[in-house]
């Protein structure tokens, strides 16, 4: 039986993200057994079956999400990825340049919450490991929504929790006490992965994050859990008439 957990903070979380920046692909590498670059390598499974393709990637953190899906697919023409931590955007921008793909990715500072971009106007709306993240859920669901062409998609990736209970056991021992604690060691910032933990733990998932999305106005949206349900991939469409 899972704990019920309190809510942690959201607001300026971002704050937290710049603090941990320099350390924060590496961690995610150790702490995910390098997992996580297989669950990014399968978003592009979902992107929609057409070329040309422009891409928003929302929480873009140090870009590894679109880096991933260029690397994946060849159905993506140009990118733009927005977070409000700038640090992270910082390291993002190098692994853009070293991989070449300065003219196809731009990363610039941006809000979930607030997309600055005009109605109708992305192939596809990505965010990894981010939904969680933001205060106002419902209200960034709804801006990815507006930003959208007709027949677009959004695709979210986020951490699940395991519906059988033996690998949810081990899953929540693994993510209250393993992951913070070498979390805080090698990023030296101790609240940071007991943070990840809490909303992991309280961020409605499964069925219940589904439920947002069609709140939200998207259709056809289905889940896919990958690896026994620890992280996994939502997709919704925008209606293709007004």
């Amino acid at each position: 039986m899972i704990t019920k957990k309190i809510q942690p903070p959201r607001t300026d979380i971002w704050l937290m993200f710049d603090r941990i920046a320099g350390r924060y692909d590496l961690l995610n590498r150790l702490l995910s057994f390098r997992q996580d670059i297989r669950w990014r390598k399968q978003v592009a499974r979902f992107l929609a079956n057409h070329n040309k393709q422009y891409i928003l990637d929302l929480a873009t953190g140090t870009g590894d999400q679109l880096l991933y899906l260029f690397e994946s697919s060849n159905k993506i023409d140009r990118a733009i990825g927005t977070d409000l931590a700038s640090n992270m955007l910082d390291i993002g921008k190098k692994k853009v340049k070293k991989r070449q793909l300065s003219n196809k990715i731009s990363l610039q500072e941006g809000d979930a919450e607030s997309i600055k971009f005009p109605d109708d106007t992305f192939d596809a709306v990505t965010i990894s490991f981010g939904i969680r993240n933001v205060v106002n859920v419902s209200q960034s669901l709804s801006e990815m929504y507006r930003v959208l062409k007709p027949n677009g998609r959004v695709l979210v990736l986020e951490f699940s929790i395991p519906y059988n209970r033996l690998m949810r056991k081990i899953y929540l021992l693994y993510f209250r006490y393993f992951l913070p604690m070498c979390g805080s060691v090698i990023s030296g910032d101790g609240y940071a992965y007991q943070y990840l933990n809490e909303t992991v733990e309280t961020f409605p998932y499964g069925n219940d994050f589904c439920h947002l999305l069609v709140s939200a106005g998207f259709q056809n949206v289905y889940m896919h859990p990958m690896t026994f349900g620890i992280t996994t991939i939502y997709v919704g469409e925008k209606d293709g008439t007004y």
